[in-house]
C-alpha cells in the first residue's frame, strides 16, 4: 500500500499489522482502534487523522506528518518517530515507552498523563507542550526544547534533562529526583514545590525561577545561577553550592546566607567577595 491515496478512509479497527504504508496519504483517515503494530508509516502524511486507541507499537513513522492526530491513548510503544512532526496532535494518555522521538516537533501537543518512560527525545521541540502528569522518569531529554511547555506534576525521576531549554516552563509539583539538569536553562521556570533531591544542576542558569517550597536537598548546584531566584521555604540541606551565584534572594535570612558563604557560594552583590551581605527577606 505504498503512497496509496487513502485521504478521509474510513478504518476503524482494520488489521493494518506489518503493513507498508510508506508516504501513503492517510490525512483526516478514521483508524480509531486500528492495529498498525510494527508497520511502516515513514514519510506517510496521517495530519489531522483520528488514531484514538489505535496499536501503533513498533511502527515506523519517522518523517512522517502526524500534525493535529488524534493519538489519544494510542499505543506507541518503541514506535519509530525520529524526525516526526506531531505538532499540535493530541497524545494524551498515550503510551510512548521507549519511542524514539528524537529531534522530533511536538510543538503544543496535548502529552497530558503520557507514558513517556525510556522515551529517546533528544534534539526534541516540545515547546509550549502540554505534559501535566507526564511520567518522563529514566527518559534522554538531553538538549530538548521544553521552553514554555507545562509540566506541572510530571514524573522525571533519572531524567537526562542535561542543556534542555526550560525557560518559563511550569515545573511546579514535578519529581526531578536525581535528575540530570546539569546546563540546563531554568530562567523564569516554576519550580514551586518540585522535588529535584540528588539532581544534578551543575552550571544551570536557574536566574529568575520560582523555586518556592522545593526540595534540592543533596542537589548538585555547583556553578548554577540562582541570581533572582525566589528561595523562600527551599530546602537545601546537603546541597553542593560551590560557586553557585546568589543575589537578591528572597527567602534567604543571614544565618542561612553565612552558611552559604561557608559551603562556598558566592553572592553577585558584592563580586568576588564571598562575604557580601544580602538584605533578608
Amino acid at each position: 500500500m505504498r503512497g496509496t491515496d487513502l485521504r478521509g478512509a474510513d478504518l476503524r479497527g482494520t488489521d493494518l499489522k506489518y503493513a507498508s504504508l510508506r508516504g501513503a496519504n492517510l490525512r483526516g483517515a478514521n483508524l480509531r482502534g486500528a492495529n498498525l503494530g510494527d508497520a511502516n508509516l515513514s514519510d506517510a502524511n496521517v495530519g489531522g487523522a483520528d488514531l484514538g486507541d489505535a496499536n501503533l507499537s513498533s511502527a515506523d513513522l519517522r518523517g512522517s506528518d502526524l500534525s493535529d492526530a488524534n493519538l489519544g491513548s494510542a499505543d506507541l510503544s518503541d514506535a519509530k518517530l525520529r524526525g516526526a512532526n506531531l505538532g499540535s496532535a493530541d497524545l494524551s494518555n498515550a503510551r510512548l515507552r521507549g519511542a524514539n522521538l528524537i529531534r522530533a516537533y511536538l510543538g503544543g501537543a496535548n502529552l497530558i498523563r503520557a507514558d513517556l518512560i525510556r522515551a529517546y527525545l533528544s534534539g526534541a521541540d516540545l515547546s509550549g507542550a502540554d505534559l501535566r502528569s507526564a511520567y518522563l522518569s529514566g527518559s534522554n531529554l538531553k538538549g530538548i526544547d521544553l521552553s514554555g511547555a507545562d509540566l506541572g506534576g510530571a514524573s522525571m525521576i533519572r531524567a537526562n534533562l542535561s542543556l534542555a531549554d526550560l525557560i518559563r516552563a511550569d515545573l511546579s509539583l514535578a519529581n526531578l529526583s536525581s535528575a540530570n539538569l546539569s546546563g540546563a536553562n531554568l530562567s523564569l521556570a516554576d519550580l514551586i514545590r518540585a522535588d529535584l533531591s540528588l539532581a544534578n544542576l551543575s552550571d544551570a542558569n536557574l536566574s529568575g525561577a520560582n523555586l518556592s517550597g522545593a526540595n534540592l536537598s543533596g542537589a548538585n548546584l555547583s556553578g548554577a545561577n540562582l541570581s533572582g531566584a525566589d528561595l523562600r521555604g527551599t530546602e537545601l540541606r546537603g546541597a553542593k553550592v560551590e560557586n553557585a551565584q546568589f543575589a537578591t534572594n528572597m527567602g534567604i535570612s543571614r544565618e542561612m546566607k553565612v552558611d552559604l558563604i561557608r559551603r562556598g557560594a558566592v553572592f553577585g552583590d558584592a563580586p568576588g567577595d564571598r562575604a557580601g551581605v544580602l538584605t533578608p527577606y
